[in-house]
């Protein structure tokens, strides 16, 4: 791709902000006499002979898989396939190779630089919603909290969430990454309905004593990491989703909180 003369806003600022190196999620960019070098964070110490060149554009197929081959619904998941590297010899083909890797990640950082960043709250997002998705209007505002981090979780996406709930704060950029998110993705709308309907499910009379409890949410911190590495992560019709499991942890730790003791209801 020919370079061209006058670089997007996006990448402008972007630059401006750059030094000799930067981690974007699981990239780390660096400086190469005129262009850059781009390879997953966890490399960064690895010989260029121990790392697979990859053209540019080979970039956009290699985010497109997990290390096991599963497909990655969010390019923001921190699955990032490892052991590669690739050369950009000009600004332009940096702009290239970062919307391969994380989509909408310099445009969406520019606009968070500007006044009045465009972010699209929980309520007002769910409010415009129609059909089978209306339900997600339905969650009050701590269920929807619960949801949010049982979805949005660092283990689950890199993306700084901007957008949030009343009693629920932003992330940070040091729990997450430097890309932001301006409102919630079409994972979080569809985990969102799944978790509206398992609130009308029939609920289940149990009494768990204070030992019982810590059990459950240690079993489930366990396992909420891995959960989803052998299945499909937008399967939400999987008991064993790990963002299912993330929510039923969020609901066991806010039950801890409420009731240290005992728990039952």
């Amino acid at each position: 791709m020919p370079m061209t003369d006058t670089p997007s806003p996006a990448l402008s600022s972007f630059l401006a902000r750059m030094r000799e190196e930067c981690v974007v999620a699981q990239a780390i960019i660096r400086r190469a006499g005129n262009g850059f070098e781009l390879r997953h964070r966890d490399d960064a110490g690895l010989s260029s002979d121990e790392l697979r060149l990859l053209r540019i554009e080979e970039l956009r197929a290699l985010v497109q898989t997990t290390e096991t081959g599963a497909y990655r619904p969010l390019k923001s998941a921190p699955t990032l396939r490892r052991g590669w590297r690739a050369v950009a010899a000009h600004d332009d083909e940096l702009e290239t190779a970062l919307n391969h890797l994380y989509p909408g990640a310099l445009a969406d950082g520019h606009a968070v630089a500007g006044a009045n960043p465009p972010v699209t709250h929980y309520r007002e997002f769910t409010a415009r919603q129609t059909g089978m998705y209306r339900i997600t209007a339905m969650l009050d505002d701590a269920q929807a909290a619960a949801v949010i981090k049982g979805c949005c979780d660092s283990k689950f996406c890199l993306k700084q969430r901007l957008w949030t709930v009343a009693g629920l704060d932003g992330d940070s950029v040091e729990s997450t990454s430097v890309i932001p998110c301006l409102e919630p993705c079409a994972v979080f709308l569809e985990f969102a309905r799944k978790a509206a309907r398992i609130e009308q499910e029939e609920k289940v009379a149990m009494s768990l004593g204070a030992s019982e409890l810590e059990t459950l949410v240690a079993a489930l911190e366990g396992t909420t990491a891995t959960a989803t590495a052998a299945l499909r992560e937008a399967d939400f019709g999987e008991a064993t989703n790990g963002r299912r499991a993330q929510l039923l942890l969020e609901k066991l730790k806010a039950l801890k909180v409420a009731r240290p003791d005992t728990v039952g209801h």
